[in-house]
């Protein structure tokens, strides 16, 4: 995987004894002796991950990583403190403040390289999620989730019930969730029915050694639970291999179950955060792709994407020797509207007609606005007669009834212009375009000859 790791402590020895095993995995470094610097070659370097030692000269470890975490620059870098003081309060206060993790030198060089490479790794997919961009600094100190999000969940997963029951009663109160207790079959059964939790809680053992991280393989595996935070939960003395095997395998936390219960909390906490910002992330990303094919007043089409699904339509037909129709809609007299009543009347005249289009178009159909006023629909495997007949159930469709104008000012009656080309018996090569040309050429005629009508133009195929 590789990246940068900015190492920050006093010793020297410390930092070059960590400096050999990081590049030995192919880590390059960068070394702070105090915090001042660390902080300084954070925000200047912006490195993948920070090894910070809590004894420090100047300023205190936890202080530091509270300045990280409050730094827009620095707040989604991943830190892991690593100290000589193995004191259960003084991990406590890190991850309050904000770290990751926090081990007890000398650290484990098999966990800790592997919780380097879980951090680093889910940093990155936050970022590609994000286009390629580093993940937004609120990724590791996400904000509360916003009142649209429903309430958090967790369920546990251990070998026998009675264990399950005695974790929910240690944290009870401690965490912003409801728990639930679950079987494997029922996890595997049930995530796709009933949703898939924030979290899940596994324990390593199951009915088998083992079993624990086979089920969170296969949960990983699937669409209706990947995105749920799953963590292990190991016995007190695990070999740390084991931790290491978890979070390879994608376990975003591993826990022993001799932790204290606000310890446990506050990763689990961590962890519900950082599934919550990824969760408004994706929805982000899902919401930016809907609006760069849609069109955001009514909700169809916009022409990024009719066009090109058009000339796929075309090249459908030229395959199937079936053919196709385009037409071509333009509201008559829309500007008068407008003028009349308002853009806001406008507005609802448009939201209105879409709905009406929609409503009487078969489910593969396109529809489209790719105008102000005008709408463009495209009829897969459609005869010259279909076509005709679905011309005019739309023209009627707009006429029929008039359209309520906001706020109580009326109602307006409206009609709308259609050109029409039906192609039959595609050529091989066809491509839309040429369709919504003749199409045009089409309306511009029924424009000419009084509106309201529908006008037949030359085929294009």
């Amino acid at each position: 995987m590789g990246g940068t790791i900015l190492i920050v402590d006093d010793v020297a020895t410390n930092r070059i004894v960590l400096k050999v095993k990081l590049a030995a995995a192919c880590y390059a470094t960068l070394q702070a002796a105090t915090g001042a610097e660390g902080l300084r070659l954070a925000r200047a370097a912006a490195p993948d991950a920070i090894l910070l030692d809590l004894a420090l000269p100047d300023i205190d470890g936890v202080s530091v990583c509270r300045s990280l975490r409050a730094d827009p620059a620095t707040a989604g870098i991943p830190v892991i403190v690593v100290t000589a003081l193995a004191d259960a309060e003084v991990r406590l206060e890190a991850l309050r403040a904000g770290a990751d993790d926090c081990m007890t030198k000398p650290a484990d060089e098999t966990l800790l390289l592997a919780r380097l490479r879980s951090l680093i790794r889910a940093r990155e997919a936050s970022g590609d999620l994000a286009g390629g961009a580093r993940p937004d600094p609120g990724y590791a100190m996400a904000e509360a989730g916003s009142p649209f999000e429903g309430p958090a969940r967790m369920t546990l997963i251990a070998r026998r019930p009675e264990q399950a029951m005695a974790l929910r009663r240690t944290l009870q109160g401690r965490l912003p969730l409801t728990m639930d207790i679950a079987s494997r079959e029922e996890v595997l059964a049930g995530a796709a029915r009933s949703g898939a939790p924030d979290l899940f809680l596994i324990t390593a053992d199951l009915a088998q050694p083992g079993d624990g991280l086979r089920l969170m393989s296969e949960l990983l595996s699937r669409a209706a639970t990947r995105h749920a935070a799953t963590c292990i939960l190991l016995p007190a003395g695990a070999r740390s291999e084991l931790a290491a095997m978890a979070l390879d395998l994608g376990a975003a936390e591993v826990l022993r179950d001799d932790l204290a219960p606000e310890e446990t909390a506050l990763r689990l906490a961590a962890q519900l955060r950082r599934k919550r910002a990824g969760d408004r992330l994706r929805a982000s990303v899902r919401a930016g792709l809907r609006l760069a094919v849609t069109d955001p007043l009514t909700g169809l089409y916009n022409r990024h994407h009719a066009l090109p699904r058009l000339d796929r339509i075309a090249a459908r037909a030229a395959q199937t020797g079936r053919g196709f129709a385009v037409m071509l809609l333009d509201l008559d007299r829309f500007k008068a509207v407008n003028d009349t009543w308002g853009h806001a009347a406008g507005d609802a005249v448009l939201v209105e007609v879409a709905r009406r289009l929609r409503d009487s178009l078969r489910p593969g159909d396109l529809l489209a606005r790719i105008g102000g006023e005008e709408f463009l629909v495209a009829l897969p495997e459609a005869t010259a007669a279909h076509a005709r007949a679905m011309a005019e159930r739309l023209r009627l469709a707009v006429e029929r009834a008039a359209v309520p104008l906001p706020g109580g000012a009326g109602e307006v009656r409206v009609t709308v212009s259609i050109g029409l080309v039906a192609a039959e018996g595609t050529p091989p090569g066809a491509q839309g375009r040429p369709m919504v040309e003749a199409a045009d050429r089409a309306l511009m005629a029924a424009k000419a000859d009084g509106r309201n009508q529908v006008t037949i133009g030359q085929t294009a195929a």
